[in-house]
């Protein structure tokens, strides 16, 4: 729960609300202003961080490994009794992918204002990440059919974060150059507009008349675009 805080400035009665909202360290500075704020789904943390359906394939496989020489020399129900033990460490398996899928989602705060994106992560240890518009160099949408999107942000040269610290909100494989990431975001086409429009408007003056565009990168001529990149004309 968020400390909320309230007190008097003045002598007439005047109140200030100094509440900190939820998700973040402190109350905001005077003008700022949160545009957006959520957090990621349980399915998607579960199912692609957590590796959820690399899981299945994998029981999947000792399955049919136990199913299929049992099949062959007897009934096709036998090979099922056998196989009982591998559908039992499967389902353990998923109980626990998914309670790590649901606990990231529990514990995740994402915000974006019109000055910063806050992380606000960590399952056993919360941490909170403040990166800052104006060091954020562009931001990329990899969108799911679900409607759900992963947004990495990659950050000028000069800002680094450790990717073990950032895990499982980082760009996977990016290592060496770690990209924050807002992982399995609801909406995620609608939030990737309002993040794009935010880094336009924190950049130099000049630059602020620009429009954020999104330009879409179908990965395969029969397939409908994934990425989507945000930036400036």
């Amino acid at each position: 729960m968020s400390d909320r805080r309230i007190h008097d400035t003045n002598q007439d009665d005047t109140v200030v609300d100094d509440r900190i909202p939820e998700g973040l360290p402190e109350a905001l500075p005077p003008g700022e202003h949160i545009l957006w704020q959520g957090r990621p789904t349980a399915f998607g943390m579960a199912a692609r961080p957590m590796h959820g359906g690399f899981v299945v394939l994998w029981f999947a496989v000792l399955a049919a490994w136990t199913i299929l020489p049992a099949a062959l020399d007897g009934p096709v129900l036998a090979g099922l009794k056998a196989s009982w033990p591998t559908f039992a460490a499967c389902a353990a398996a998923l109980v626990v992918v998914g309670g790590l899928g649901w606990l990231a989602s529990w514990t995740t705060t994402y915000t974006i204002t019109n000055r910063r994106v806050v992380m606000r992560i960590g399952i056993a240890i919360p941490v909170t990440f403040n990166l800052p518009l104006a060091q954020v160099e562009d931001a990329a949408l990899h969108s799911f059919a679900d409607g759900t999107g992963d947004l990495p942000l990659r950050l000028s040269a000069g800002t680094r974060v450790a990717y073990l610290h950032l895990w499982p909100h980082a760009r996977p494989w990016r290592v060496t150059e770690p990209q924050p990431m807002l992982r399995s975001v609801p909406d995620a086409a609608a939030v990737a507009v309002i993040l794009g429009r935010a880094i336009v408007a924190a950049r130099a003056p000049e630059e602020e008349s620009a429009l954020p565009i999104l330009v879409a990168r179908p990965q395969a001529a029969s397939r409908q675009p994934r990425l989507v990149a945000v930036g400036a004309r």
